[in-house]
């Protein structure tokens, strides 16, 4: 089928902007379509005439907001969703980076409280053993000083998932990209400091037993310490 190639050297918009357009426009006039397979990065940067990496990014952020799904071995699909869901997804996707960090940082805050309350109340032997694991992959990257954003956000999506109110989740995933955006540009889960690491790794492992536990209350008052610090430099930003 005959694709425009995407412009990539506009001053005003973003390579990667500019792919998740045409990637929209595709479900607009039906070239892609629910359930459908992606053509590989490599044909897709071709397509688009754009770097391979821009493409990467443009699709990792839209399987952050559930629009598409990578299975191993399989490739990237579109998520089985109404069109005009999809398209309403995709819209968010590209204007969320308008919003400004502590918007942000205390969007997630009040997102988290009620999920942790309601993943203690709702969650089942399952979603422990899946949050445990999301647990462990956080915690060796942070015993390695490595940097663990994608990792630590995960962990909490998972608690999200546990939830089992699937629009939470969804606002969850809708806040992902920008959070880990701004948490790398702001070296936050820059475990390097070992004493943030190690608090950050404690604060885990509680939730992880106030989950297991089903205590709701000693749950919140662990989330709400564990984000009190990205809380209080995001106000710091804001004042700047």
């Amino acid at each position: 089928m005959e694709i425009e190639k995407v412009e990539t050297d506009s001053d005003k918009d973003k390579p990667v902007d500019l792919i998740i357009e045409q990637l929209k426009s595709w479900l607009n006039t039906g070239q892609l379509k629910p359930g459908d397979r992606l053509l590989s990065e490599r044909k897709l940067a071709e397509q688009f005439g754009a770097s391979r990496s821009h493409v990467r990014e443009a699709i990792k952020k839209l399987e952050f907001y559930g629009i598409f799904k990578t299975l191993p071995q399989s490739g990237t699909f579109v998520a089985a969703l109404d069109i005009s869901a999809l398209e309403g997804l995709i819209s968010d996707a590209l204007h969320i980076e308008t919003y400004d960090f502590y918007s942000l940082a205390e969007t997630r805050l009040l997102l988290e409280v009620s999920a942790i309350r309601l993943c203690c109340e709702r969650r089942t032997e399952e979603d422990l053993k899946l949050i445990e694991m999301r647990l462990r992959l956080c915690d060796a990257k942070i015993r390695a000083g490595e940097p663990a954003v994608e990792e630590d956000l995960n962990f909490h999506r998972q608690i999200a998932t546990a939830s089992k109110n699937q629009v939470l989740k969804s606002m969850m995933l809708i806040i992902t990209p920008d959070l880990m955006t701004n948490y790398r540009k702001f070296w936050i889960c820059d475990n390097s400091r070992r004493q943030n690491s190690s608090i950050t790794a404690l604060e885990h492992e509680l939730m992880f037993e106030y989950i297991r536990k089903q205590d709701a209350d000693a749950a919140e008052i662990i989330m709400r310490q564990h984000l009190a610090g990205v809380m209080e430099f995001a106000s710091q930003q804001k004042v700047e």
